[in-house]
């Protein structure tokens, strides 16, 4: 489906995968594919461009599964087009949204009371502007069977070979990740992209200095208690300052910044993985390989492999 604000990224992706005739390359018989809006025979994408749409939205009337990319703003998706997209899904289509198509789908009534994800910067403007959503910032994709969302940008792609493996079976599916030149699978979900950096707190008190403390010294134990006496709190005191300035609590916030030192001592460093778990507080390497799996979603070893790659030169690489 396409609208106008359309992110061709995301379309594109989709094109790719369903709308080349891959049936040579893969041996088995192809998806038809069709472009729609609700006002062709054209839409106004990203940067101003202009794509040509052949066909209108009597095309979803017709449709197994329906790709909504994401656009600007929903407010670009016409009511007609969202009125569409529910009649499809009542009929029994597979509706799937790439990025923050998952807003399109969320204005057309379809995540209500579901689980769904969308780009990681995005995620908590979701759960603001649809509480009944349960948005989940740290995965590349939620299948809820009928309705499927991924997160941002390439994350459409993984969503998409999840559709073909769903369709055609693993096999085919990994045959045409070669042909696309990217893995079948990513290890972890996009909580290893999201960037959490050190909140802002105004002030030059003891609490403001405890804070920057904490950050200095994270291969320490740090208990509540130690910390209010640190800054001159008490332990309730200390806790409600801490939630007000960071949005947490200090186990949370630690747990956190641990986890952001140790993927930077991954990406930059060839340090065993029993060490970094030392210098980030963690003492051991199963305690750190327990945080990372809970929130990185995938494990040390596999993070590095990933993204050590990154501060290598052309040479190194060649």
């Amino acid at each position: 489906m396409a609208y106008d604000g359309l992110a061709m990224f995301e379309f594109g992706v989709a094109f790719d995968v369903f709308g080349t005739d891959w049936s040579h390359d893969l041996g088995v018989s192809w998806y038809q594919f069709s472009v729609c809006a609700a006002n062709p025979p054209t839409v106004t994408v990203e940067g101003g461009y202009q794509l040509h749409v052949p066909s209108g939205l009597s095309d979803l009337d017709r449709a197994d599964t329906i790709l909504v990319p994401p656009t600007e703003s929903a407010d670009h998706v016409p009511a007609g087009a969202l009125e569409a997209l529910r009649r499809a899904h009542c009929r029994g289509a597979r509706i799937v949204s790439l990025c923050t198509g998952a807003f399109v789908l969320a204005a057309a009534g379809l995540l209500s009371g579901r689980h769904a994800t969308t780009h990681w910067s995005e995620c908590a403007e979701l759960a603001r502007c649809y509480p009944d959503v349960q948005v989940d910032p740290a995965v590349l994709y939620v299948d809820g069977g009928d309705v499927m969302t991924s997160a941002g940008s390439a994350a459409s792609i993984d969503l998409c070979l999840h559709l073909v493996r769903q369709d055609y079976g693993a096999e085919v599916a990994a045959r045409l990740a070669r042909q696309l030149v990217v893995p079948p699978y990513r290890d972890g979900g996009q909580a290893q992209y999201i960037d959490a950096p050190l909140p802002a707190v105004d002030g030059a008190d003891l609490f403001t200095g405890t804070l920057a403390w904490m950050q200095a010294h994270l291969e320490l134990p740090l208990s509540v208690d130690d910390l209010a006496n640190r800054s001159a709190m008490s332990r309730r005191t200390f806790a409600r300052r801490f939630a007000a300035a960071t949005g947490t609590t200090p186990y949370q916030w630690l747990l956190r910044q641990r986890l952001q030192l140790a993927q930077r001592l991954l990406e930059t460093s060839d340090i065993p993985v029993d060490l970094i778990a030392q210098q980030t507080g963690f003492v051991t390497g199963a305690n750190l390989r327990k945080h990372f799996g809970r929130h990185v979603r995938t494990t040390p070893q596999a993070y590095r492999r990933t993204f050590r790659s990154r501060d290598r030169t052309p040479a190194e690489v060649a």
